[in-house]
């Protein structure tokens, strides 16, 4: 009797709650093309998918302190406590990151995190290193330093008690309120222009920052957090990130007045960026979430970008090119003068007072030197 192969349809993408990402795509290294299919026993299309959890497994560095020599921003070395954010930011440049592990950028970028436990004795290790020259280290410029996880690991909350005991400068920018659990910490190196802080506020909708950015702070509790650091003495600024053509950069100038009004001094912006996953995915999430205007949106993104969705060239990825680019250059200058915020990030925090707290077993000094 002769056989009769049965394929299955494939099941289409579906958003899910609390998630960016809409689907899993296969990262860019992998063989082979993962696709859900029927098997009959799917559910009905009104009926809500499961919740996706969060798996967390340990990331083993060997170090913590990351180098880059890139001309176009204001930092030579940074540090990313995890891999993966679980605030879920369809947009996040650092999803395709995952691919590297065998990951997709899609949702297991914010579900399959890596953690790093050893990350304060790294850091220690360091930091104590004869030679070692003194810069502010940056946080958040990968992942998120307060995502979630960070409320039960406190591995950034670690770290940033470790720069404290060496007098190292330090520089965060983050999405998340969580940042005010450290405020003792915040408080006490602003008094030695030590740490300077950005807030990322993406836009002042609360439903847009649900759907873009679902497991970050709201914007009214990031603007909160800015008005409580300020309070505090903290140098604290506002990142307008990222600004997309026709979905949020219209309120570019209101994000920069309520941070201005919540305490901040600072202020800065960046057009968005698509490399390699992103773009199918960023498209994937306009067509479901915002469909009328997904077209206008890519339209105007590659009219940014010298026709491509993404151009990596040094000193014009962050900001773009082209009419509608340069438009949006001159809408943030207009709106530093009228608001009186100043539009550099480049911090000036003193490096002169780093020193290497003595260690157990150490030889205590026959003459105290200070």
């Amino acid at each position: 009797m002769e056989q009769t192969e049965h394929t299955h349809p494939v099941l289409p993408d579906r958003p899910r709650k609390g998630r960016g990402s809409v689907s899993n795509r296969t990262g860019r290294f992998e063989r082979e093309t993962r696709q859900a299919v029927d098997d009959g026993w799917d559910l009905d299309e009104d009926e809500a998918l499961p919740p996706l959890r969060t798996h967390l497994s340990v990331d083993a560095s060997r170090t913590i302190i990351t180098k880059n020599e890139s001309p176009d921003i204001p930092f030579d070395r940074s540090i990313n406590p995890y891999k993966g954010c679980e605030h879920g930011c369809v947009y996040c440049f650092a999803r395709p990151t995952h691919a590297y592990l065998g990951l997709s950028p899609g949702l297991d970028f914010e579900s399959k995190l890596f953690f790093k436990p050893n990350a304060p004795d790294l850091l220690r290790k360091e930091l104590s290193k004869k030679g070692y020259k003194v810069r502010p280290i940056a946080f958040g410029t990968n992942t998120d330093p307060y995502q979630p996880v960070e409320r039960d690991k406190k591995i950034t909350r670690q770290l940033l008690e470790i720069l404290r005991d060496f007098n190292h400068p330090f520089t965060i920018v983050t999405k998340s309120a969580l940042i005010l659990r450290d405020l003792d910490i915040l408080s006490e190196m602003a008094d030695k222009n030590m740490v300077s802080v950005h807030l990322s506020v993406t836009t002042l909708d609360h439903k847009l920052a649900n759907k873009l950015e679902p497991r970050a702070s709201t914007p009214q509790k990031r603007l909160e957090a800015i008005h409580r650091l300020a309070e505090a003495g903290v140098p604290v600024g506002c990142m307008a990130a990222p600004m997309v053509p026709a979905l949020n950069d219209m309120e570019m100038e209101r994000i920069f007045t309520a941070a201005r009004d919540a305490g901040a001094t600072r202020a800065n912006y960046i057009l968005l960026r698509l490399p390699l996953e992103i773009t199918e995915l960023f498209e994937e999430w306009l067509a479901t979430h915002v469909p009328d205007r997904a077209d206008h949106v890519m339209s105007l993104i590659r009219q940014c970008r010298d026709g491509q969705t993404y151009r990596s060239g040094w000193g014009t990825r962050f900001r773009g090119t082209g009419p509608y680019a340069t438009l949006m250059s001159q809408r943030f200058k207009l709106a530093m003068r009228k608001l009186g915020l100043t539009p550099e990030r480049q911090e000036n925090l003193d490096c002169n007072r780093f020193r290497v707290p003595p260690q157990a077993g150490d030889q205590i000094p026959l003459f105290d030197t200070e």
